[in-house]
């Protein structure tokens, strides 16, 4: 196949003492970076196409280091709260659903965030009995870690109000001891296990719709966890094989839930395996839950609930049991870890079952969003690469300064103190907890602003530049997925992923929330031209 002559682009990040307008691709590969005038005269004898960038602007392709691409797949179908600005809002939007929907289906949505309402509080379940009692309702909220439900999702899930709370879970109550809708981390399980089990053609569709999307917004590569959604390693390496061979140029790199290791073994897998487009990752594990729903784990009680330090999803014995399993197999970790607690649990198993040499790929810390100097220092001390979320920061301010109190603040979010402790960032959404739009990741990255703020940001100190944001989600992807030599920077040698956008970005960072992919490019293949 021959191979693609690009011209006229503008790299603004690209090698600036060769001021090149062109690059060439061969068998999904950069051979040379120069001048159209240079390229063409080293092209002479060859076959190659060629493809006119038009003087649109030139970044490495962009990945995002953390997401779940089937419910990002599913959201594009579901009620999508992310713009609900009130608790009579959603409950319109439900109630709409219902008269549209058979009696006896389920009504599904997602994204809802009280703390975002003109009055801080979410439905509870007689509202939502009042919006219908002939369709169970089951709605997960922004962070994934708390859900609302009514009586008849309660009944088709099986809990009463004798059911016990699970181990590392809760059942909400009213002051009276009654369930009052509320469902909490693991308790989440029964009512998930209730819905009707999606067959292979509607999960294969929901992963194809996600692909589709993330190309269009200049993605060409994403690392997700999907296997609570597919059901097997075995659904999810045909579905990435068959999208594939339909000819959707996107790279993957699959986290495997830790329940799957055993099936992980029956096929032999070991992390970092894989080919171009599709490698096995570490083993994802939950450690504690959410700061909006008060399940991550503290050191310290809550500020403005000090009855909980939250919620631990695992033991000490149970994490480094884990983990032990994972090494054993040839996978790293990755764990999710929000509060300063949840971090403190993840690195003492990680310190007492350390990571092998013979393992290629780092571990990785999902989120870090509270941390200390202790935790930061302990953190340079393994082979780790940090999982964060920026666009958190628009969603998370100023609320969560209320959840954890003045004194957490110092390490509260603290990107660039990450980066300066030199420690590997790389740059996610958590889509469809965030948007799956990397430009916005970005612009949370430097102005630590919601889009339309005006402020010099939540935590200044911890701004970032236009240039260590764009690194989240290029080199600091790559790092993470033990590709620092394959992709991550416009480079001879490396994979010819481009995301081609409308205008430069390295001046206002405004420039971020306008910018518009004209083309995403992966393996030198267009794979979105818009």
């Amino acid at each position: 196949m021959p191979g693609t002559l690009f011209i006229n682009g503008q790299f603004s990040f690209g090698p600036a003492e060769m001021h090149p307008d062109a690059v060439y691709v061969e068998d999904g590969i950069i051979r040379a970076v120069g001048s159209v005038q240079e390229l063409k005269l080293q092209l002479a004898q060859k076959d190659y196409r060629t493809v006119d960038w038009e003087g649109a602007f030139v970044l490495p392709g962009l990945a995002d280091s953390h997401m779940h691409l089937s419910m990002h797949g599913m959201k594009l179908e579901m009620l999508d709260f992310t713009d609900v600005s009130s608790k009579e809002e959603m409950l319109r939007l439900v109630r709409e659903r219902a008269e549209a929907t058979p009696p006896g289906e389920w009504l599904l949505g997602l994204n809802w965030n009280e703390n975002n309402f003109t009055l801080a509080e979410a439905p509870n379940i007689d509202e939502l009995d009042a919006v219908s009692d002939r369709h169970p309702i089951f709605l997960t909220r922004t962070c994934f870690h708390a859900y609302l439900a009514n009586s008849e999702a309660f009944r088709r899930a099986g809990v009463t109000q004798n059911t016990p709370d699970p181990e590392s879970g809760a059942y909400g109550r009213d002051r009276d001891g009654k369930l009052n809708g509320w469902v909490y981390e693991e308790a989440s399980v029964p009512f998930q296990q209730a819905q009707p089990e999606p067959d292979y053609a509607a999960k294969k569709a929901a992963i194809r719709r996600a692909w589709l999307d993330a190309l269009r917004l200049g993605l060409t590569a994403a690392h997700t966890e999907d296997l609570r959604f597919l059901g097997s390693i075995d659904t999810m390496l045909r579905i990435c094989r068959e999208l594939r061979e339909e000819g959707i140029a996107f790279r993957t790199h699959q986290l495997l839930y830790y329940p799957f290791l055993k099936e992980a073994e029956a096929l032999g897998l070991r992390g970092g395996e894989g080919d171009d487009w599709m490698r096995i990752g570490a083993v994802k594990v939950f450690a504690d839950g959410a700061i909006g729903g008060r399940t991550a784990l503290l050191k310290e009680p809550y500020s403005d609930a000090p009855e909980t330090r939250g919620m631990a999803v695992q033991t000490m014995e149970s994490l480094t049991g884990i983990f032990g399993k994972a090494r054993r197999l040839g996978f790293p970790v990755a764990v999710h870890a929000i509060g300063d607690g949840g971090a403190d649990l993840t690195l003492k198993a990680m310190e007492s079952v350390p990571l092998e040499s013979g393992i290629l790929l780092p571990d990785r810390l999902i989120h870090a969003q509270v941390l200390d100097a202790d935790l930061v220092r302990r953190m340079t001390n393994l082979r780790l690469a940090i999982d964060i979320q920026p666009r958190f920061v628009a969603s998370d301010f100023p609320w969560v300064l209320e959840r954890v109190g003045e004194e957490r603040t110092a390490y509260l979010y603290a990107w660039k103190t990450l980066l300066d402790a030199g420690l590997k960032c790389a740059g996610g959404s958590d889509a469809p907890i965030e948007p799956l739009n990397p430009f916005l990741g970005m612009h949370a990255a430097v102005t630590r602003c919601k889009p339309g703020e005006a402020h010099e940001g939540y935590l200044p100190k911890e701004n970032l530049t236009i240039r260590e944001a764009l690194d989240l989600f290029t080199r600091g992807s790559a790092n993470a997925a033990g590709e620092e030599t394959e992709r991550g920077a416009i480079q001879v040698g490396k994979r010819g992923d481009f995301t081609v956008i409308d205008r430069n970005i390295t001046g206002n960072p405004e420039q971020l929330l306008r910018a518009k992919v004209r083309m995403t490019v992966v393996n030198g293949e267009i794979a979105y031209s818009g």
